[in-house]
This record gives structure tokens, C-alpha cells and sequence, in this order.
């Protein structure tokens, strides 16, 4: 699975983080980027993140993280 940031939607909740914070961060405006690829807007998601990152998905309230199945 692959996970996409659209920080422009981010409205700093830290909802994401708390769900899956091995997956996500913020910067000092509190807005998502993701922890290992702070410079990058897309991550292939662990297998043992994937149900965190699910969590994370669907609690986010503005559509923020978009998760992509890998085919």
C-alpha cells in the first residue's frame, strides 16, 4: 500500500500521528509530512503499519492522507 500527504488539506489536528506515529510527523507549523521522508508526499506503508495507517486515514477530517492499494 501506498500512502499519499496532501499537506495543503492538513489542518494540523494530529490525529495522523497519534494513530501511526512510526509513519507520521509534522513540521513547526504542525502540519503532516511523513517522519522517514520528510522531503517526499508518498511512502509504501510496512505491512505492520498498514492497519495504523488505515486508522489514520479514516479518522483524518479534511482527506489529508490518501492510501493507494498496490497492484
Amino acid at each position: 500500500m501506498y500512502c499519499n500527504i496532501i499537506p495543503e488539506n492538513c489542518i494540523a489536528c494530529g490525529l495522523c500521528q497519534i494513530y501511526a506515529p512510526e509513519i507520521f510527523d509534522y513540521d513547526d507549523e504542525g502540519i503532516v509530512l511523513l517522519k522517514k521522508h520528510s522531503d517526499k508526499q508518498q511512502q509504501i506503508i510496512p505491512s505492520e503499519e498498514t492497519d495504523n495507517v488505515l486508522i489514520a486515514y479514516r479518522k483524518c477530517p479534511v482527506r489529508a492522507i490518501e492510501l493507494i492499494k498496490e497492484t
